[in-house]
């Protein structure tokens, strides 16, 4: 299977930079790029890509306004938006991925991660830089309010499994570290996505993070 992808940033030379990195994979092609935050909407919504691409800093509407228009938690179909910046600011993290963003990587990451996050976005999964996980984690721990309990409540294992999630763990490696089949993870996924009313692990991280599951040390 192929994955669709579509670039969005304000520079020529970076969209042509990720072009190569991407390209150069045989399960990725790019099938658009745009420079800016507008051209970005109209084309996703146009092409459907399977993942988006999005810088922070473009004209017109900025990579966090684009991700809420494409990805947000009230449209109906949302597409998949990993934030690719240059600028490691706990604000842009956060705001990216309360917007709906699946995974937020820096430019300076690596050609491997950045492969690696779009294979993870177009397989439903999310990936966001170690860097930026533990910057986040700072941020949000001062300042946590807890949300509202979920209707049902989480089981032992369900618990287990956000924490695991809030630390930017992948399916393999949560299923590696609690013992049980990747099929299983899945369903404890479903399970949790429907208790909280979330619909993605970045919405999950975000709630294990305000419900103070997680420490700012990884525990």
């Amino acid at each position: 299977m192929t994955t669709r992808v579509l670039i969005a940033d304000d520079q020529a030379m970076v969209r042509g930079g990720l072009r190569l990195i991407l390209e150069d994979q045989p399960d990725i092609t790019v099938v658009a790029e745009a420079a800016d935050g507008a051209e970005a909407v109209a084309l996703a919504r146009r092409l459907r890509p399977d993942v988006c691409l999005v810088d922070i800093r473009m004209p017109g509407l900025d990579g966090i306004e684009v991700t809420r228009v494409l990805a947000g938690p009230s449209v109906p179909d949302p597409l998949r938006v990993v934030i690719v910046t240059t600028f490691d600011l706990d604000e842009y993290v956060y705001g990216a991925l309360r917007a709906g963003a699946v995974g937020f990587i820096l430019k300076d990451a690596g050609p491997a991660l950045l492969v690696e996050a779009v294979r993870a976005a177009g397989t439903g999964d999310v990936l966001i830089s170690p860097s930026v996980t533990v910057r986040l984690l700072r941020h949000l721990a001062p300042a946590r309010t807890s949300t509202a309990p979920p209707a049902v409540p989480l089981s032992v294992r369900e618990t287990e499994v956000i924490r695991a999630i809030a630390r930017g763990r992948t399916n393999q490696e949560i299923g590696a570290e609690l013992f049980i089949s990747v099929s299983t993870v899945k369903s404890h996924l479903a399970s949790v996505q429907s208790k909280l009313g979330v619909r993605n692990r970045v919405q999950i991280a975000a709630w294990a993070w305000e419900n103070g599951l997680v420490q700012p040390s990884g525990r």
